[in-house]
């Protein structure tokens, strides 16, 4: 990271002859550890200093630690373990204070508030989330630009919910006044028809000016209500950013997230966040955090929010510090953000500045708080806005005035909002998506994904090889000799195998590939072994990253144990690396449940809300095996309900090949949509489900899977995935020559035109029937059955599926059994 000698301020050696003073050195460490508990912290006074047996001191140096540690700065350091950190936080806190340009402070704080008033003013009634009460925020974030600009920083990428996210639209991401007034005046509703966002989620993208005249790209990213879920998202969109500039990129993209103090503590997709940050796979050089803490969430008192004395003390988890500061002492917060950033760019890790204020208004303006909090709101009824406070503490005289020319330029503002016809898009996008596009689906989007077999043969030679020198494991050994077979034609190719040649050929040929999940080097089922491992040494050899000397990267991680906090980082990832094919692992299927804001939010409705695509791949274990309710089901029915307007993309793939050409087709097409992938678990390497060499050669991934074994019909069974497998066996077993088996590979967008010309080619009298392994309440059947019976014309449409449950499935091994016999026996005698 940046060296020290960058940073900023004098640091005036208080500390530096403390060694040789045992008594002064007893009470500045017993105020280092505590004095922070004994600080002036809040502005109204309810949050009060508590007393500390360890801070009954008295005397010269207790009254000049306790100005330094007991102020309305505040530094919680007792969890770091680096001795190191520490003491450049003791040095820097027993520094005089940097002069602060006041002036400047002044007029971020005026507009602040003004600029809150107006709309208080003109849009009476309309929710906005005022931000006053905390607009000290405006002058810290533009201190952590001023600093983080002098260390290197050209882009902030920042996330926050919707508490002062307009003020931050205008005052950090500098998009004209009259830009977010038409927000409220609701311009061009048409354009927006079953789409479209509130103002207050949306993102917004600007250039700002520092005070030393440095520049700073502004992204805000667009978000959810749902708090804590965007936290994830810019990290992950920050990873990205930093990954495509190469070295320098951690000191060029800075992340800052802005929370609540309720949802910094209650939460989890933040402590996921945050437990991720200093892994080498998600680490981003540190994220600053910012709680803006009203010590109030919605109706509920901070007593009621958290167990511990400060929202903030959640991050104790980490070795980073946590600087509580009284948001009215705005040179302090100002100090705070200098000393944050500083602290980020020198040790690579996050830090939490915890800015303690108030909530001059409800929840939202259209809520009264003087029926929850009356004592509060009315200490809060007659408090002065924070810029005349400021004016009065620096003697500024003019204030009103300044005041004054802010108001009439805003209203003017206002005004011209009412004659915008077409509601403006806060943000621009990067160069990078110039050539990826979304909208509906078209033919002519299709991409040719087959390999010569002599591609094929040199691919299997760099995944199956390794050094010499390398102890390689017996069983990774045999595991490699069988896929050398697989890639010439002397074995079938299975799962493993049709994946890594997929990502092989692709990063090849300049795809970037990343994917992340738990145990996904190795694969939850024994599948993947993506790294292999000295059994000697324990030193890794990734035949993924040695098949070319130009080759992309190849990235395949070990996530945390986590759902939310890491499918929310690799969407914010595939939102700035579209040309990376990036891929999120669930362990089993239906631990993607965990994350369901993320696929909600983001993954489904991110292009209708916010115009915004993603390439995302979900891999998704999926089957009915005897294994229980929790590990059978991926919930398929859950993402086809979210299927809209082509959306997203769902697929089930029954075979190794359809698997290789459907991620082939995924990264080299440039229509960007997410892809939900239902993987198989039994079927990995069963020999049903494996493919000839020869299917990698064809031309593309088949959205349906003809039955070519049989002509005109009697009875046509439609079905995903590994029951497919299981009738093909009933069917040889029966010696039944009259049914044809169809699988239906990709299940949205629905291929109607294929499906119908598969049921025509078997004439017009079979029955058709739908046969699904999970219960009749779940799976695809809801949604396919209406689609069947439209294009099935007098033909009956029959269905095949367990009974209606509340349980995806049964416990019982052998009930399982008899179910999945009972499936077969119908699917062949159903009338």
């Amino acid at each position: 990271m940046t060296p020290t000698s960058k940073t900023s301020g004098t640091v005036v050696d208080r500390a530096s002859n403390n060694g040789s003073n045992p008594e002064r050195e007893r009470v500045f460490n017993a105020y280092r550890q505590w004095g922070y508990l004994e600080g002036d912290l809040d502005p109204l006074g309810f949050l009060r200093p508590r007393s500390t047996p360890e801070l009954e001191r008295e005397g010269e140096y207790a009254r000049e630690a306790r100005t330094i540690y007991s102020s309305t700065i505040g530094v919680e350091i007792n969890h770091i373990y680096s001795p190191e950190r520490r003491q450049w936080i003791f040095e820097r806190m027993e520094s005089e204070p940097s002069a602060e340009d006041q002036a400047r402070i002044l007029d971020l704080l005026i507009r602040a508030d003004i600029f809150e008033q107006v709309m208080q003013q003109r849009y009476l009634g309309s929710k906005r989330f005022s931000l006053e009460g905390t607009t000290a925020l405006i002058p810290l974030v533009d201190e952590v630009l001023e600093s983080a600009s002098r260390l290197g920083a050209i882009e902030l990428v920042m996330g926050m919910s919707h508490r002062g996210r307009l003020n931050v639209i205008a005052h950090v991401a500098k998009r004209p006044a009259q830009e977010i007034f038409a927000g409220f005046e609701d311009v061009d509703p048409r354009s927006v028809l079953g789409s479209g966002d509130v103002k207050y989620h949306m993102g917004a993208t600007g250039e700002y000016v520092t005070r030393s005249g440095g520049k700073v790209h502004i992204h805000l990213v667009s978000n959810p209500s749902h708090l804590e879920a965007v936290d994830p998202v810019t990290v992950g969109r920050t990873r990205a950013k930093q990954d495509r500039t190469g070295e320098g990129g951690r000191e060029k993209y800075l992340p800052l997230l802005v929370h609540g103090d309720a949802a910094f503590a209650g939460q989890g997709v933040l402590a996921e966040t945050m437990n991720y940050a200093d892994l080498p796979g998600y680490t981003v050089g540190g994220t600053i955090h910012v709680v803006v803490n009203n010590l109030l969430g919605f109706t509920t008192s901070y007593t009621e929010e958290h167990s511990t004395r400060f929202a903030a003390c959640i991050a104790r988890r980490q070795s980073i510090p946590i600087f509580h500061v009284n948001a009215e002492d705005v040179d302090a917060v100002v100090r705070v953000a200098r000393l944050a950033t500083e602290f980020r760019y020198q040790f690579g890790t996050d830090v939490v500045i915890d800015l303690i204020g108030y909530r001059r208004h409800g929840h939202s303006e259209v809520d009264d708080p003087t029926i929850t909090q009356p004592l509060l709101y009315k200490k809060i009824k007659d408090h002065p806005p924070l810029w005349q406070i400021y004016a009065d503490d620096i003697g500024e005289t003019d204030a009103q005035s300044k005041a004054d020319a802010i108001r009439a330029e805003f209203e003017a503002a206002q005004k011209k909002a009412g004659s915008i016809k077409h509601k403006p898009l806060l943000r621009e996008l990067p160069k990078y998506w110039g050539k990826y596009f979304g909208g509906l689906h078209r033919d002519e989007y299709e991409v040719e994904t087959g390999l010569s077999f002599e591609e094929l043969a040199e691919l299997t030679t760099r995944l199956t090889t390794y050094p010499e020198s390398f102890h390689i494991h017996p069983k990774v050994k045999k595991l490699l000799e069988q896929r050398a077979e697989m890639g010439v034609g002397k074995r079938p190719v299975d799962y493993g195998m049709a994946e890594a040649l997929a990502f092989a050929s692709l990063v090849k040929t300049g795809t970037h590939v990343r994917m992340s999940g738990q145990d996904s080097r190795r694969g939850t089922f024994n599948q993947r072994h993506s790294v292999l491992i000295d059994i000697e040494n324990e030193n890794e050899y990734v035949p993924l990253e040695n098949i070319a000397a130009d080759q992309a990267r190849c990235e395949i991680y070990n996530s945390t144990l986590s759902e939310a906090g890491v499918l929310g980082f690799e969407y914010g990832y595939s939102r700035d690396y579209p040309e990376s094919l990036v891929l999120w692992e669930a362990q089993f299927g239906d631990f993607v449940n965990v994350a369901q804001a993320i696929i909600d939010q983001f993954i489904s409705a991110g292009e209708a809300k916010w115009n915004l695509l993603s390439g995302l791949v979900m891999l998704l274990p999926h089957g009915y095996e005897g294994q229980g309710p929790e590990h059978s089901s991926a919930r398929i029915e859950r993402f086809i309900q979210l299927a809209a307007k082509h959306n997203i993309q769902i697929a089930q793939p029954s075979n190794a090949a359809q698997y290789f050409h459907l991620l082939r087709r995924q990264a080299l097409r440039h229509w960007r949509k997410p892809l939900v992938v239902f993987t198989p678990k039994s079927m990995l390497r069963h020999p049903d489900a494996s493919s000839p060499i020869e299917d990698f050669t064809h031309k593309n991934f088949l959205n349906v899977i003809p039955d070519t074994t049989v002509g005109e019909a009697e009875r046509i069974l439609i079905c995903t995935g590994k029951i497919g497998h299981e009738l093909q066996a009933e069917r040889k077993k029966r010696k039944d020559t009259s049914t044809a088996i169809v699988f239906l590979e990709q299940l949205y967008p629905f291929p109607e035109q294929e499906v119908v010309t598969e049921f025509d080619r078997h004439g017009k009298n079979a029955d058709i029937v739908w046969v699904q392994e999970e219960p009749a309440n779940m799976g695809a059947m809801f949604n396919i059955l209406p689609r069947l019976k439209r294009i099935a014309g007098d033909r009956p449409v029959l269905t095949v599926k367990r009974s209606s449950s509340a349980s995806p499935a049964t416990g019982s091994t052998k009930a399982h059994e008899v179910e999945q016999k009972t499936l077969l026996t119908l699917a062949f005698t159903i009338k």
